[in-house]
């Protein structure tokens, strides 16, 4: 990958985190998987809305549908935050 596709995709992670719902279910989603009707009474969100952040999060590569028999559960991707986390890690400067 070259330097600018990193600096890409570490913008891309920061746009999805820069929002407090997708960040609200990220976190939601590090405790423990959900099911997108139990994710959206506890976010407070409608069907759409849910939606339409879950969409994001899964198209950034950081939460993945798994699923349970009859249920659908989202899951955090722990690499791929690991991941971010890392890129942010490589911006600070070492002493």
């Amino acid at each position: 990958m070259t330097k600018t596709t990193n600096l890409q995709q570490l913008a891309m992670g920061f746009g999805l985190l820069s929002d407090p719902t997708r960040l609200t279910a990220l976190k939601m989603l590090a405790h423990s998987p959900r099911n997108a009707s139990a994710l959206g009474s506890a976010l407070g969100l409608r069907e759409g809305n849910l939606s339409y952040h879950l969409s994001l999060l899964r198209m950034g590569g950081l939460i993945e549908r798994v699923r349970r028999g009859r249920l659908v559960m989202y899951q955090v991707r722990a690499a791929s935050l690991r991941e971010l986390a890392d890129a942010v890690a490589d911006l600070v400067p070492r002493r």
